[in-house]
């Protein structure tokens, strides 16, 4: 999977905002959606309304004549999320006070520049990281006094168990930007334990005492409130950080997914990581997808736990089935998070003009799905024909081995109307 540069990423942002403003220049203008189907359904919206938002969610607009109910949201964006900004670069997450659904994972979009430091700290949840840009360095201590240092790059992952102090600091020329994922969707960064925090909020004698230094030694800590991501001095060649004398950790925190072989299909490919590859993620298990355009991850569902999911670069739509007769569709695009409720039927499809990469998590110590078509194929074949009411031609397109990915024709390209988006979308830096 080919990553581009930050640069490349930034002018094709900006130049579908200006393709955004500039729609009536183009000759053959794509229509702005409506709230309407050919078959009479529905009618024009004349507003008020927000062409962008409506040109980026046509799916919500004009859903399917399929989608029925009221299913909750499954979709919020990083770019409609509060950013905190310090010394050493920015954070922003969605939690389930953002995305309500999001029950079981919680999420934080992270930057570092060159020498920032996430400072030393741990969690009660599980962290998940997976690299979006640039390099970084992290590292941490076990219960069994054993250390672990590592640097890390683009596609890399790293879990840290609950209660496992560690830190993260952007090194190279323009640091790092991440994706954390904590296995409780309650999480909230407000709630992590600090090390400059705690120090504060001990007396100065026991510090002297636990330490064996004078209580003067420590009145004049660092302020939590500057401490939480602060700039620091890029480290040095990562041998000199690795801990002579002691043990490491046996298991490595970290796991180089980009360079696991992936599962290629007509349409895509798949990479799948749990704990049976990278031994200490016992909460998280995930899976990288890539669709090419106009392929479909196909009809499915899991066994095992919620979906939760982080858009990588280009543009698609996801249909969910919640039984009860209830279903619907949202659109996504890079920096947007979806979710699926436990064993919901779903599928995901690659509307745009470029690959559509995406991440799926779920609360598990392992990867686990059920395919529509391979479940109807291992079932007899006079029981589905008598369920669906269907002949021997659908039998025979069933598949007895699990397809994830189905291919599928490439949309073509239209430009945007007045206020529209194009259907080709720029993809996310990664």
């Amino acid at each position: 999977m080919s990553h581009l540069t930050r640069r490349r990423f930034v002018s094709l942002t900006l130049s579908g905002t200006v393709a955004l403003a500039a729609g009536k220049s183009h000759a053959h203008a794509a229509p702005l959606p409506e709230p309407r189907r050919g078959d009479g359904v529905g009618e024009t919206d004349p507003g008020p309304r927000d062409p962008l938002r409506d040109a980026l969610n046509p799916d919500l607009l004009n859903p399917p004549a399929s989608d029925h109910g009221t299913l909750p949201n499954l979709r919020f964006s990083f770019a409609d999320a509060h950013v905190r900004q310090s010394s050493g670069g920015w954070t922003r997450q969605i939690t389930e006070r953002e995305l309500g659904v999001a029950k079981t994972i919680a999420s934080v979009d992270m930057r570092l520049n060159a020498g920032g430091i996430r400072e030393l700290h741990w969690h009660k949840e599980g962290e998940w990281g997976y690299m979006l840009y640039g390099h970084a360095r992290i590292c941490a201590v076990d219960a069994d006094g054993r250390w672990f240092v590592d640097d890390v790059e683009t596609g890399d992952l790293w879990y840290f168990p609950s209660g496992i102090p560690h830190a993260i600091q952007g090194t190279g020329e323009d640091g790092c930007e991440f994706l954390l994922a904590f296995d409780d969707g309650g999480f909230d960064e407000e709630s992590t334990f600090l090390l400059s925090d705690w120090f504060k909020h001990i007396p100065p004698e026991v510090l002297a005492k636990n330490f064996g230094m004078s209580a003067e030694a420590f009145t004049r800590l660092p302020s939590p409130e500057d401490e939480y991501i602060f700039a620091g001095t890029p480290p040095g060649p990562l041998a000199k950080d690795r801990i002579s004398g002691t043990p490491s950790v046996p298991n490595p925190f970290t796991y180089r997914l980009l360079k696991q072989e992936p599962i290629s299909l007509p349409g895509g490919s798949v990479r799948i990581v749990d704990a049976s590859q990278f031994k200490v993620s016992t909460t998280i298990a995930a899976a990288l997808v890539e669709l090419e355009p106009g392929a479909l991850r196909e009809l499915h569902w899991h066994p095992n736990n919620d979906e939760w999911q982080y858009y990588l670069e280009g543009e698609g739509r996801m249909g969910v089935f919640a039984a009860s007769g209830q279903a619907r569709t949202f659109n996504y695009r890079a920096g947007d998070v979806g979710y699926v409720p436990f064993a919901a039927g779903h599928y995901i499809e690659n509307t745009g003009n470029r690959p559509l990469r995406f991440l799926e998590l779920f609360k598990s110590d392992h990867y686990a799905d059920i395919s529509l078509k391979q479940w109807l194929a291992l079932t007899p074949p006079a029981l589905v024909k008598q369920h669906l009411q269907m002949d021997d031609a659908f039998i025979r397109a069933l598949n007895k081995t699990k397809t994830p990915i189905i291919p599928g024709q490439a949309p073509a390209v239209t430009a945007p109307a007045d206020g529209a988006a194009a259907s080709t979308s720029p993809p996310a830096a990664g």
